[in-house]
Parts: structure tokens; sequence; C-alpha cells
């Protein structure tokens, strides 16, 4: 087989997550780096983001997305890291073989290590599957704050904004400050699924009305949306019989969960976790295929943009090490975790001597209670208390013990 190129790491995704991984992989000895991103620029969602609230954690400064963006873009081209845009990776295999399509043609590339870093795409009207007509006027919120900020379209009047997710929610602020109507924001949950700085600053702040225990039970409209069924749901999420009412808009936004883009990942062989939707790793971000590693959104959701280009940047990290040592996988351990929690990553832990972060998210609002980690002697490797846990907000937590046994967390 002819290959274009061999390159010794490949990260693909231009975006927070795969910007941060490929700075990080320069910085512990890779030069021969190649970043694939499919946009006509990078910077992935930040682009769009022109809000504040980016870089407190990476950068210890409060920036808008695309400022955020610009900094580590700025960093990418100092440290002379190689980079292509509109460059679309149609198939990856697990000898980490990857085919791209650019304006100079199609191309095959063969590497010693792959960075997935694809991010993720939103639920749509169809993954909720909602009935009713099929009329204009129905965004998810991302592609509404894409028109809005970066292509100055007035999207609607009168909007009704289902899911309290954080785009969702910093649209509701957006639109009103653009001088739209927000009907109000509706949440199949009994708890918000946005973080609580923003439920304050784009609901409250605006006295923006949020419903609870609520969804949307159907559509109207012909040419164009003109109102839904809004219905109270019960303790199953199911709508209560005759709890519905009409609700007029014009503009339905869908806020309602993120799906990480693993198409690729499950063309390499990677395994993917009914937990997330991301692929399953160590705590090295390795996946089951030896040389490819996962981070950001394309892993895990993650609340925060910071979040992720820290998870990307231990991931450079570990792939580096990958490509100059070649050494093979330790002995792997597993994380088990109560059913309280809705799911931890890594899913496994691998034995190193180094610090290991685990990530997790409750499944629902807990007050005062108590995060054990053991091991499977039961000695105590973690032991925090919370006053108030979320599903909204990724914990983390810091095993700074080397680990040699299986890892069980425990909410008390």
């Amino acid at each position: 087989m002819k290959y274009d190129r061999f390159v010794d790491l490949v990260v693909i995704g231009g975006g927070p997550a795969g910007l941060s991984t490929a700075i990080s992989a320069k910085k512990n000895g890779i030069d021969d780096i190649l970043l694939l991103e499919r946009e006509l620029c990078l910077g992935g969602i930040l682009n769009q983001c022109i809000h504040d609230g980016f870089g407190l954690h990476l950068f210890k400064e409060n920036l808008t997305g695309p400022e955020y963006a610009q900094k580590q873009i700025d960093e990418l081209k100092t440290l002379n890291i190689s980079y292509l845009t509109d460059a679309m990776v149609i198939n990856l295999t697990k000898s980490k073989e990857l085919e791209f399509i650019h304006r100079t043609g199609h191309k095959l590339i063969k590497a010693k290590a792959v960075i997935l870093a694809m991010g993720c795409r939103e639920r749509t009207r169809f993954n909720i599957q909602i009935p009713g007509t099929r009329p204009s006027g129905i965004y998810t919120a991302g592609t509404a704050q894409n028109l809005v900020n970066l292509q100055n379209i007035k999207i609607g009047k009168n909007i009704l904004i289902l899911g309290s997710g954080d785009i969702g929610l910093i649209m509701a602020r957006r639109l009103t400050l653009e001088g739209m109507n927000i009907a109000g924001v509706y949440e199949i949950m009994s708890y918000t699924a946005g973080l609580e700085r923003n439920i304050q600053q784009c609901l409250n702040d605006y006295s923006i009305p949020l419903f609870l225990s609520s969804t949307v039970t159907e559509i109207f409209g012909k040419g164009r949306i003109e109102g839904v069924n809004i219905g109270k749901v019960d303790k199953d999420l199911k709508p209560i019989t005759h709890s519905e009412r009409f609700v007029k808009c014009d503009t339905l936004l869908l806020s309602v969960g993120l799906i990480p883009e693993n198409e690729l990942s499950k063309k390499a062989g990677v395994k993917i976790t009914d937990f997330t939707g991301g692929a399953v790793v160590d705590s090295e971000l390795q996946t089951n295929i030896e040389g490819i590693f996962s981070c950001g959104n394309v892993l895990q959701i993650h609340d925060l943009a910071d979040y992720a280009s820290l998870e990307a940047k231990r991931a450079g990290y570990f792939a580096a090490r990958y490509i100059k040592s070649k050494q093979k996988r330790y002995n792997r351990y597993k994380i088990n975790f109560c059913e309280k929690i809705k799911y931890a990553s890594p899913n496994y832990i691998v034995e190193n001597k180094e610090a290991i972060i685990v990530s997790f998210r409750i499944k629902k609002p807990a007050k005062n209670v108590v995060l054990i980690v053991k091991d499977r002697e039961n000695n105590i490797l973690v032991k925090k208390k919370f006053i108030r846990l979320l599903p909204s907000e990724l914990i983390q937590i810091k095993l700074e013990r080397e680990v040699k046994s299986d890892i069980y967390l425990e909410i008390e």
C-alpha cells in the first residue's frame, strides 16, 4: 500500500481538545505531528461562543470562546505544529492508517499513534422522537448559536427552548439581548441539566421562566412552527394524561444533550461504552487499540472547555511517551462504582506510579455526601465530602497513591 506520508502522531480534530493535545505532545518531545480539522478554520465550537467564562482553569483568565481558541492557535503556530483545515478524515484503521479528503485530493497516511479529539454533536428532534408536523423554525441550540453569532441571522421572534443544557441556557440570554422573546425553558427532568451559574446568569437574571418535569409532546405548524403541546411527566419521564397545554411559538430550540462523534473510532475497532457514548479508555487515555488515544468531548461530555483541554493535555503527554518508549501496556485494573454514580472515566487504571485523574457524574442531585474510593482490600484511597453534587457537574478526583487492584467509588 502506498502512503502519501508517514507521521509520528496524528490528531483528529482542531477544537479545544485537539489543539491542547497537539501542543502537549510537542512539548513532550514529538516533533512530527499532523493535526487534521474538517472545518475551514481551527477552534471548533469555540468560534461561535462569544460569551465569556472560558480559560479560568487553563489560562487563569476570563476569556470568550474565540479568545480562548486564539491563545491555543497562537501557541500551535509558535511551536510549528503542522495542521490542515478543510480536511475530512473518512477512515481510520486499527493499524493507524488514515484516509482523508482535502482540497489537494484524497490522502492516505500512516501514523505511529493517533489521538481522537473529534468532539461531539447535538441531539436532534429525531433522537428524542417528538411527534408532529415537520415545519421550519426548529433548531438545535448550537445551530442557533452559529446563525446568530457568526451569521447575524435573526432566527425568530417568540422562542421556546426544550432542555436546560448549557448551550440552551446561554442562548436564552443571547436571544433576549437581541430583542427576541423567550416563551420558556422546559426540562423533562426534575432538576436542571446546565451549570448553576448559567441558571442564575442566563435565566434568573433575565426573568426567563424555567419549567421542570415538562416536555414537548407534539409540534404544530405548516410552513413554519406555530406552537407546541407541553405536558408534565411522571417519575418515569412519561407524559401525564390530560396535563398538556398549547404554547404558541414560532421557533423551537433543542438543548437536549450531546453525543460524542465516534463513527471513526468504531471503524478502527475502538470499544465504546454505553455510559458516555465515548471510548473505553485506561488511565493513560489509551483505547483498546494500542496507540489510539481519546480525549475531550469525543471521550466524555465536559461542562467546561478548560476541563476538555486539561484532559487532552494528559492525552498528549501519554501519546508522546508511547511513541518514544514503545512500552507495552501495564496490568490493568477496573474502576467500579455504586448505583448513585452514572459513570466514571477512565474505565481502567494501568499500573504505574503517577497520579491518576478519575472523572464521574452522579445520577441525581445529592447533598452532604461523602465520596469514598477503596481498593480491593478496602483500603481507602480517597475520602472527600461534598456539600452538594449535581448531575450537570463533572467531578474530578486525583488518586495520588499507586493502585494495584480494582477500585470502587462509593457515595455515602
